[in-house]
């Protein structure tokens, strides 16, 4: 239990202070995580890094990300801060090869290579490392108490994993009870994702029908000056957003916006944070517009709306997921992927769960089959590459934007599933540095919510 405010610190950022009653904390998969405290000046700071090093000559510009250049600027902001060297204390986590494993991780080892890199930099420096927790197979947080420059590292969600009650496995009519109970998405949002690729579409009047929804209008305004969206000017009205953002991220903001509810409604079982699911879904969509645009994919707006709807699913099963936390833990520390962990515990996957709502709901078709098939995208028959797509945003999102949502994906089979989009697992350093750190930073709002308590 987490006394005292608790700071998130995004992939990609640091943050030093002085002595203070405030927790930094790290959700880190692949990313790895330096703490340093210096108890004598009670000054210190956390990193959490995302690269070894820039992929290219030119991907400079946020230093931070990178174990290379980003250790160095961190050490000398705790100098700056009145930190000695001789005084500084380090302890490193994350790196960890998120399983299953598979041999582009091996290959790669983007994170056996960052935390090495660090580890190079501060024995360099001088700096004496008192703990270190990385590689392995799972993913973990990092603690730095800022107070008593106490630093720890945990298994991610074990604080929840200790319960003992005995799991009622539902049957199907449960499941399909409870598909019949979940309140369906907005209409706006429905109406939108038919309109999307309709270049006959009147913006106009779906911004008149989403004004007559005063909530779903705050929401999309919120969104539009979010971290993630935010820019120069303070957007104020539908109008100006549509004008300020253009038609594409317009739309896209408008249904993120009207599915939140839908989305926050499961909060318990797959959640590993407050929002956790939503903020997940979000990012998700973002990764694959971006992944659409690197691979010249011709639709990026059904890209973006493929990555927000992939969970759909768990929607209806976050109750079964909450109630046996502690089995679906245990298998994803053992050999299980996650999807038949869910088949085995649950007789259903998220995946199917997901197809049917979005059949139900009348998804476009492309939508129906990236949803039922986001984890296993070679069988998708409607639009394998936006399938391919998703489970790449997916992926990318679940590795380094850990500590959102208890899920896996199976990498068995990953380099032939990027070359079905023209991709090649050498090129995932390049297309991991092309997220925005905004997109981490943005997402740090749900866990920030949650101050005081375990993720």
């Amino acid at each position: 239990m987490v006394h005292g405010r608790m700071i998130p610190v995004a992939s990609g950022n640091y943050h030093v202070s002085q002595r203070d009653r405030v927790h930094l904390r790290a959700f880190l998969g692949t990313c790895v995580g330096v703490a340093i405290y210096d108890r004598t000046a009670g000054v210190g700071g956390l990193i959490h890094l995302l690269l070894p090093e820039p992929p290219t000559p030119g991907s400079t510009y946020q230093s931070e990300k990178y174990a290379l250049t980003g250790v160095p600027l961190f050490i000398q902001a705790l100098r700056d801060a009145g930190a000695t060297t001789e005084a500084m204390k380090a302890t490193l986590a994350g790196g960890a090869l998120i399983g299953p494993v598979s041999r582009q991780d091996l290959d790669l080892d983007i994170g056996g290579r960052t935390a090495d890199l660090a580890k190079s930099i501060l024995t360099q420096e001088g700096i004496e490392i008192e703990m270190s927790e990385t590689g392995g197979l799972f993913a973990s947080t990092i603690d730095l108490d800022m107070e008593s420059g106490e630093c720890s590292i945990l298994p991610m969600g074990e604080e929840r994993s200790t319960g003992t009650a005995e799991f009622q496995k539902p049957s199907l009519k449960d499941i399909d009870r409870a598909i019949e109970r979940i309140q369906p998405i907005p209409q706006v949002a429905l109406k939108i994702l038919r309109l999307m690729d309709d270049e006959r579409c009147d913006i106009s009047k779906i911004a008149k029908e989403v004004r007559k929804d005063q909530v779903i209008s705050a929401r999309t305004l919120k969104l539009c000056n979010s971290a993630l969206f935010v820019k120069k000017e303070k957007i104020v009205s539908l109008e100006k957003a549509l004008v300020m953002l253009g038609q594409k991220l317009f739309l896209n903001l408008i249904v993120s916006a009207a599915v939140s509810d839908f989305y926050e409604a499961a909060g318990k079982g797959y959640s590993l944070c407050m929002g956790g699911i939503y903020h997940h879904a979000v990012g998700t969509g973002f990764i694959a517009e971006k992944l659409a645009e690197f691979t010249g994919w011709e639709s990026v707006s059904l890209a973006y709306t493929g990555g927000l709807l992939h969970d759909i699913g768990k929607v209806v099963l976050d109750q079964y997921i909450d109630s046996g936390f502690h089995l679906f833990y245990r298998d994803l520390h053992g050999s299980s992927n996650f999807l038949l962990s869910e088949q085995i515990n649950i007789g259903i996957t998220h995946a199917q769960v997901g197809g049917v709502l979005a059949e139900k709901w009348s998804f476009p078709e492309p939508l129906v089959d990236t949803v039922r098939h986001h984890h296993d995208p070679e069988n998708a028959k409607m639009a394998p590459e936006l399938a391919h797509i998703v489970y790449l945003a997916d992926l990318l999102m679940s590795r380094f934007n850990t500590g959102l949502e208890m899920d896996r994906l199976n990498v068995d089979t990953l380099s032939p599933r990027m070359e079905r989009i023209g991709l090649s697992p050498s090129q995932l350093p390049e297309i991991i540095d092309m997220i925005p750190a905004r997109l981490f930073d943005s997402s740090q709002e749900s866990e920030s919510v949650v101050a005081g308590h375990g993720p």
